[in-house]
């Protein structure tokens, strides 16, 4: 918990190069630790208003001992045989930590005191905005994020299908069942070891969000056509759209990150992709975006965003600004999405994506880029995927934890008008 709060990088990242360092801790004890952590930052605002309310300092020590009094149940001398200053075991309590878990001792998580942003684990930059979004739903909805996110996986049709994954993940031990709305797509009821599915590491299967899948899945990218993925990160959509292309035609993968897109060859050379290549931008404005005006079929922009749909898979986003705040992304989604746009040919698909809850960086983001792009109209979702009958909004996908158990996801279809306009002159 210490380096989660230290260091800037994702609580996911910082936990896999702890226990890189740590090669001899099992898989047992490692998804016990894992447990434990993620749940102390599943009750990030309710452990430190309970530390505020007896006056003790908001300190990772302090709040695992907390959550053994309150979640755990644990006595005082229950909590001090666990610390008890072994080789392996947390340092002996002192004093005022054996006053502090008699003090809990008896009491629950939440309190009929605490402010509703608090019991709901939601930061007060976010409140208004998804109280504006989920109105009468909103506990709900906030309710649902604080649940851990289920194993999703998306079977590559190149190389298996999901008829014969399925079996394969049961004889593992594993229950797994076709996922509700995504064709290729796999739930797992548990959180097995990734070393240990062989599927994995033969590229059979990906790990990636139901959610996500359906954002892929919008892009509709057929084969032979050419296809930019211009905010690709680690590559997840972009698998998902080449496979969807049987391997035949063209997907360029760009993103700002070096180390991001050298991450992602990795997994399309395993996935058995090559249609796929790779493209570093200086910025969303490069000169490689204005050389190739109107030159693509299909153009997904996956923009950068708060992130606030993905809170049950990193429930420590919400606490840490590992990234620009939202007054700084509304513009750069703006001018991302505008840059992307150029890339459209005449009658092509332009699709915007973000995982985030927030009407800010959807809905109002693809009005205003409408009103500015006239030769851009929005597609029905009926009409661009009649087969997605569940999205919360009646034009654009929709997804949130509490109505479709996937993470918080919307995506934008827009085409092009057929004939160039005087904004956006065809390609020489």
């Amino acid at each position: 918990m210490q380096d989660v709060d230290s260091v800037a990088r994702p609580a996911d990242a910082v936990v896999s190069a702890w226990f890189r360092a740590r090669r001899y801790i099992g898989d047992t004890d490692r998804g016990q630790i894992s447990d434990l952590l993620y749940a102390l930052l599943r009750h990030h605002a309710r452990l430190g208003w309970w530390l505020a309310k007896h006056g003790r300092q908001d300190v990772p020590r302090n709040r695992l001992l907390a959550w053994l009094a309150l979640d755990g149940g644990k006595t005082r001398d229950q909590v001090q045989a666990l610390f008890n200053g072994g080789k392996f075991a947390p340092a002996t309590l002192l004093d005022h930590e054996r006053a502090l878990v008699v003090k809990l001792q008896g009491g629950t998580i939440d309190h009929p005191a605490m402010p509703d942003e608090v019991r709901l684990e939601c930061p007060s930059w976010a409140v208004d905005p998804l109280r504006r979004r989920f109105n009468d739903a909103f506990g709900r909805e906030m309710a649902a994020l604080l649940t851990a996110a289920p194993l999703d996986l998306r079977v590559n049709p190149l190389k298996s299908t999901r008829d014969a994954v399925l079996p394969a993940l049961r004889d593992l031990g594993l229950r797994a069942e076709p996922s509700r709305m995504a064709p290729f797509g796999i739930r797992v009821k548990e959180r097995p070891s990734l070393a240990s599915l062989p599927m994995l590491k033969s590229g059979e299967v990906e790990i990636q969000d139901e959610g996500s899948q359906l954002v892929a899945l919008l892009v509709d990218a057929g084969p032979g056509e050419r296809v930019v993925d211009f905010c690709a990160g680690a590559g997840g959509k972009t698998l998902a759209i080449a496979a969807q292309m049987a391997n035949k035609g063209h997907v360029i993968a760009c993103d700002v990150s070096a180390s991001r897109l050298k991450r992602s060859t990795e997994r399309f050379r395993r996935a058995g992709l090559h249609n796929i290549e790779t493209r570093l931008l200086a910025s969303e404005k490069d000169r490689w975006v204005k050389r190739h005006k109107g030159s693509f079929d299909r153009v997904l922009v996956d923009a950068p965003c708060s992130g606030t749909g993905t809170w049950r898979r990193n429930p420590d986003a919400r606490w840490r600004a590992l990234g620009p705040g939202l007054d700084n992304l509304l513009p750069l989604q703006a001018d991302i999405l505008a840059s992307a746009a150029r890339l459209v040919k005449p009658g092509g698909r332009l699709v915007y994506a973000t995982c985030s809850l927030l009407a800010e960086e959807n809905e109002e983001q693809v009005a205003a880029f409408l009103a500015a792009h006239p030769a851009f109209h929005v597609m029905p979702l009926r009409e661009a995927a009649p087969q997605l009958t569940f999205s919360a909004h009646p034009d654009y996908l929709s997804l949130t934890p509490a109505r479709h158990d996937t993470d918080g996801f919307f995506a934008a279809v827009m085409q092009r008008q057929t004939t160039p306009s005087a904004e956006q002159p065809a390609a020489g």
